[in-house]
């Protein structure tokens, strides 16, 4: 029988998929600024922290398992909130089991390769949850909005022709496709900012010394494109939200929100593939029962043989 809980998320993060095939305009159809009537800011911290623990449930399956992988691509306007959703929403997951990817400007050896390609060496392995933070989207957002990219791009007239981003929509889900097919379910997730929110946390950034670290003048000039990266999110959510790979579009603008609506898509998509701890054979267990006579025999005096079993058994109280 499905958990409960796992119900629940499925219902309070169905308004964040964006169904395939829809028209979408950003403005028109999401609010960033939405919390919803799921719960208060005040219940955040006590569901975050149950939805990270049932992360770490399910990606310590998912490890023991070995046979799925899980791409998490993160897309958002600068102080969307990347970086902090990633440190908050993965903190009480096995290190082991988490990469994160960041992608900055091509290298020279990545120009010489198709544009994909360097996303590709970065894919998680078998039981892992990787993270792309911003991710092969790039490719349909920043150099969309600043086609000149395309010049440094090595790339034959044909592929330069006029519809080159109708192109690489149909190639990123192709790929997509060939991952989930794979075994790599990817689950996609654009942070929804508002301007005005945008505006305020570059102000944080520059007015509180200890994050100034954080500040890139070059992010104020990106902000006057505004309203064509809204253009590119729009039309990068109608294009490439699937079956296979639909996109969820979270509201931004309250942090405490945000972190839980992470965490429970990607507890959904956990919970979708389900992933079991492998099972030991019959030869297997006679070995493990023969270890534990022996290692109970090595009991030293006045300690019970094995004190693990009882306290198993007393935490599964008495028997009906």
């Amino acid at each position: 029988m499905e958990d409960p809980r796992v119900q629940r998320i499925r219902e309070f993060i169905e308004p964040f998929r964006v169904p395939p095939g829809s028209d979408v305009v950003l403005s028109r159809d999401f609010d960033p600024a939405s919390t919803g009537d799921f719960f208060t800011e005040e219940d955040s911290k006590g569901l975050l922290h149950q939805g990270v623990d049932m992360l770490d449930h399910f990606q310590s399956r998912l490890a023991a398992q070995d046979t799925y992988g899980v791409l998490m691509v993160l897309q958002a306007l600068d102080a969307g909130g990347k970086d902090s959703t990633i440190r908050h929403v993965m903190s009480g997951v096995n290190p082991q089991g988490v990469v994160v990817q960041g992608f900055r400007k091509p290298s020279a050896e990545e120009l010489d390769h198709d544009y994909l390609w360097r996303y590709a060496q970065k894919l998680p392995a078998r039981g892992q949850i990787g993270i792309f933070n911003r991710s092969h989207y790039e490719e349909v957002l920043v150099v969309r909005v600043h086609p000149e990219i395309l010049e440094n791009q090595k790339l034959p007239p044909a592929a330069r022709a006029d519809g080159v981003f109708e192109r690489r929509y149909r190639q990123i889900n192709d790929w997509e496709r060939f991952l989930v097919e794979n075994g790599f379910p990817v689950v996609k997730l654009f942070l929804n900012l508002s301007k005005e929110e945008q505006r305020r946390r570059f102000l944080r950034r520059i007015d509180y010394p200890e994050k100034n670290w954080k500040f890139n003048a070059n992010d104020v000039k990106e902000r006057s494109h505004w309203d064509e990266y809204q253009t590119a999110f729009s039309q990068m959510l109608t294009a490439t939200s699937t079956e296979h790979a639909p996109w969820y579009v979270i509201p931004a603008d309250h942090k405490w929100f945000l972190r839980v609506a992470v965490a429970a898509v990607v507890v959904n998509t956990l919970a979708e593939i389900d992933p079991q701890y492998p099972t030991v054979s019959d030869d297997a267990r006679t070995a493990l029962g023969a270890s534990k006579a022996e290692l109970e025999a090595q009991a030293p005096e006045g300690v019970a043989p094995d004190p693990i079993a009882a306290r198993i058994a007393a935490a599964a109280g008495p028997k009906e």
